[in-house]
């Protein structure tokens, strides 16, 4: 197996933060788009409320970023806080756990960022590499949460480029001026 240098681990992390940063945002806007009247709405028996797959978002996103440049997780992270009762609290609590974790990491240092990290056996990898899965774990439950937004009636913001409903909106906007 290959052996990450601590320099490379630096530069994968440098690398990485601004995608952290720009998809941190784009999350809190599908998580601040959920209707409060909406949160326990699923399109099937088996799939997750969306009170559940925000704060499954929000709480692993900080559970991931947790391991990244330290010697493991904090697994009491995965999960919300059980006192957030509406989605506002959940985004404020999830802005400002990224918060602390984006500057945690904007002073990390070489060396821990190459310390192996082990995932529940699933993953044994440097800790910067829990960086992308921290990324790529909320991109992938984003993108299902977005889905529910239109059944849920509301509008969907853009995410990537324009969304539909942001191009009505500015187009409105155009014409009403």
């Amino acid at each position: 197996m290959y052996t990450l240098q601590p320099s490379e681990a630096l530069a994968l992390l440098k690398f990485n933060l601004p995608a952290l940063e720009t998809e941190h945002g784009i999350t809190r806007k599908i998580l601040a788009a959920i209707p409060e009247e909406n949160v326990e709405y699923r399109p099937a028996p088996v799939a997750k409320s969306a009170w559940e797959l925000a704060t499954h978002i929000a709480g692993v996103e900080n559970m991931f970023l947790s391991g990244v440049g330290t010697s493991g997780f904090d697994f009491a992270l995965s999960a919300a806080p059980s006192q957030l009762k509406n989605l506002s609290e959940v985004v404020r609590w999830y802005d400002e756990e990224f918060q602390k974790n984006y500057q945690r990491l904007l002073e990390a240092d070489a060396e821990s960022l190459v310390q192996t990290v082990d995932f529940r056996g699933k993953w044994i990898m440097p800790s910067v590499w829990f960086l992308w899965r921290a990324i790529g774990h909320s991109i992938h439950h984003r993108g299902q949460l977005s889905v529910y937004l239109r059944p849920m009636g509301t509008k969907v913001p853009s995410i990537y480029g324009e969304s539909f409903d942001d191009a009505q909106a500015r187009k409105a906007a155009q014409s009403a001026s």
